[in-house]
């Protein structure tokens, strides 16, 4: 059975058995016991992005009282969550992100203690994903953003629940496509009819990632975006 540890980009941790490129955490979330996650799903407001291989070290994944082991597709899909470049394991990539992010956002330079305190405003409403009105068009938005129906009857997976559930689609913006995400990787799909729905469509990406993606940062995508 896989442990419950793998992030939606609404936020939502699952438990499958896809892995993703990148690892993460939002603090100490889980019972080194058991192995299984408590009730609360952050316990520190630095949500961060890790590479899964950093000098060769090697962790048991959920086995001691440290930071829950966290993964994700890919980079899109941790920042539409809220997370950031970790400082630690991918300083040059947390560094071109707090640049963009400070010029997204009118600032001379940003602090990874702004950008968490924002982050958090923008990601969460009570315990739920909070979702944004879309800024433009979806065909307008900059390359790594991430969608969501809007209207879909389905809903985002329940903030406890441990295996993944039907829930809205939600999709990858990325050289003008939309690609539907899963957890395996993405699919196409028909860009003109997303374009016709604009209205049925939320953000999922923090607006202040958002406009760190518009002034030029490139989060790494899974290969299936590439080839889909």
């Amino acid at each position: 059975m896989p442990l419950q540890n793998r992030v939606t980009p609404f936020g939502d941790i699952v438990a499958v058995a896809a892995r993703g490129m990148f690892t993460g955490n939002r603090g100490i979330i889980h019972d080194p016991a058991t192995r299984t996650l408590l009730s609360r799903r952050w316990s520190n407001p630095a949500w961060i992005t890790c590479v899964c291989d950093f000098g060769g070290r090697r962790r048991a994944v959920m086995a001691t009282r440290s930071w829950t082991e966290l993964f994700f597709l890919d980079e899109a899909t941790a920042l539409a969550a809220g997370h950031r470049p970790c400082y630690f394991c991918r300083r040059d990539d947390a560094s071109r992100f707090a640049a963009a992010w400070a010029r997204g956002n009118g600032l001379s330079r940003a602090t990874a203690k702004d950008i968490d305190a924002a982050l958090h405003r923008e990601r969460l409403d009570g315990r739920a994903k909070r979702l944004h009105p879309l800024p433009c068009a979806v065909s307008e938005l900059p390359d790594g953003a991430m969608v969501a129906e809007r209207d879909d009857p389905a809903s985002p997976v329940a903030d406890n629940a441990a295996t993944p559930q039907q829930g809205p689609s939600c999709y990858l913006i990325t050289r003008g496509r939309a690609l539907v995400w899963s957890f395996d990787g993405y699919q196409p799909v028909d860009a003109d009819a997303l374009e016709s729905q604009a209205t049925q469509f939320v953000l999922l990406t923090p607006p202040s990632t958002l406009r760190a993606l518009s002034t030029g940062y490139r989060p790494v995508l899974h290969p299936t975006a590439g080839t889909a």
